[in-house]
């Protein structure tokens, strides 16, 4: 494994907590000589993965939209900066450059991203291994609908088996790593 996709917050807001995790994340990449693929963003938990990594002496490369590199702040000083125009380029290029996929806490578009990523690996277009870091319990009421979509069989039990979901960061990136094909 070369790469790993991060999707998460672009929030100001969030309890120091999460930052403290992202800024981890960031360092554990780097020191696993993994380049960061993240969303291009300055704010939030990827503007705090992306100095990690880079702080760390890693590898990052941020892909982001005309539009939101204004609206972010974009972190204009990584190591590539992919600028386009659509969101279907976006996330188009974030899966394809990833080996892998980290997802930590976030909002809709974090959702969003994970579930086209977990969608496309349960209709096999890719098998890139995907993790889920369950940081303070962030996403127990993700699990919580998982398990109701199951019990009434609107879920297939064997979506389980296509991601990793910890509360550790570095456990799931080795997991991630583990799970790699690449």
């Amino acid at each position: 494994m070369k790469s790993i996709t991060v999707y998460c917050s672009s929030s100001t807001t969030l309890d120091p907590e999460f930052h403290d995790m992202a800024e981890a994340v960031g360092q554990d990449l780097a020191q696993r000589d993994l380049t960061l693929v993240y969303g291009g963003g300055s704010v939030g938990l990827m503007g705090e993965v992306a100095d990690a990594t880079a702080n760390a002496g890693g590898n990052v490369v941020g892909i982001i939209t005309e539009y939101l590199l204004d609206r972010e702040q974009g972190r204009k000083d990584c190591d590539e900066l992919i600028v386009v125009k659509t969101m279907r380029e976006r996330k188009s290029l974030l899966a394809e450059r990833g080996d892998g996929f980290l997802i930590l806490p976030g909002g809709f578009g974090t959702y969003e991203e994970f579930f086209e990523i977990l969608v496309g690996r349960y209709l096999r277009e890719h098998d890139k291994p995907i993790g889920i870091v369950n940081w303070l319990g962030y996403f127990d009421p993700f699990m919580d609908m998982v398990e109701h979509g199951i019990r009434h069989h609107f879920i297939p039990p064997t979506m389980l088996e296509l991601f990793f979901l910890e509360n550790d960061p570095h456990h799931v990136i080795d997991e991630v790593c583990k799970a790699a094909v690449v």
